[in-house]
C-alpha cells in the first residue's frame, strides 16, 4: 500500500514546510480539492496541485458535490472539468465525485437517500466529467445503504461496481475488506504540525518511475 492524503482549502495556505514534511513523510500522492458544489473553485486547488508536484507527488483531485438529482449532478460536472481546464495542472489520478452529506446538506434539502438515487447521480457525473474519474463514499454508502445521520434511508447501497470506476473508500480504522483504488483511513495523519486526512492507494504500479 502506498500511503497518501487529501487536503482543500478547510487547511489554509500549505507552504513549502508542509510539502517538505509530506514527502519526508513517504507519501508519494495527494489528493486535492479542486471545486464543490455548483462550479466553485477551491480557493487552495491552483496552489496545492503546484506544490504537490515540486515535491514529488503524484496528483488527483476530488469534487465535494451539492446536488439532489442527475440531472443537476451532471451540469456540476461538466463545470469541475471546466476548472480542471482552465487552472491548466496535469492531474495523475482521478478526479473523484464526493457524493457524501458531512455537513448534512442534503438532509436539509429533503433527499431520498436510497442507493438508486446515489447510483444514478454518479453515472451523471461519470458521464458528463470527460477525465479519468471515480466516485467517493463511506463503506457504509458502498457496501450497506445510503442513509442520513438518524439511519432513516433507503435500504441499499450505491451499486459501485455497476459503474466501472475507481472507488475511494472512507472507512477510518481497520477493515480487512476494503475492495478500492483508494482507502481513506483517518482524519488524523500527521503532517507538518496538522492532522490530515489520510489515504492508502493500492495501484503500486502507478508509482513505478
Amino acid at each position: 500500500m502506498i500511503r497518501g492524503f487529501d487536503v482543500s482549502q478547510a487547511q489554509g495556505y500549505l507552504d513549502a514546510d508542509f510539502w517538505q514534511a509530506a514527502a519526508d513523510s513517504g507519501c508519494k500522492f495527494v489528493y486535492v480539492r479542486c471545486s464543490w458544489g455548483n462550479g466553485h473553485e477551491d480557493e487552495q486547488f491552483r496552489h496545492n496541485v503546484q506544490m504537490a508536484h515540486e515535491y514529488g507527488l503524484k496528483v488527483g483531485a476530488y469534487h465535494y458535490d451539492y446536488s439532489l438529482t442527475p440531472d443537476v449532478t451532471a451540469d456540476h460536472a461538466r463545470k469541475c472539468a471546466a476548472i480542471i481546464a482552465d487552472a491548466g495542472v496535469l492531474l495523475e489520478l482521478p478526479v473523484f465525485f464526493d457524493l457524501e452529506d458531512a455537513d448534512h446538506w442534503k438532509e436539509r434539502n429533503s433527499y431520498d437517500f436510497t442507493g438508486e438515487t446515489a447510483t444514478a447521480q454518479c453515472q451523471a457525473w461519470i458521464d458528463n466529467i470527460g477525465l479519468g474519474t471515480g466516485v467517493y463514499a463511506s463503506y457504509g454508502w458502498l457496501e450497506d445503504r445510503v442513509s442520513d445521520r438518524w439511519g432513516n434511508g433507503g435500504s441499499t447501497p450505491i451499486d459501485w461496481r455497476a459503474l466501472n470506476c475507481s472507488t475511494w473508500n472512507a472507512e477510518w480504522g481497520d477493515v480487512d475488506d476494503i475492495k478500492a483504488f483508494v482507502w481513506q483511513d483517518t482524519d488524523k495523519l500527521p503532517i507538518g504540525g496538522q492532522l490530515i486526512d489520510g489515504d492508502y492507494m493500492y495501484a503500486d504500479n502507478l508509482f513505478d518511475d
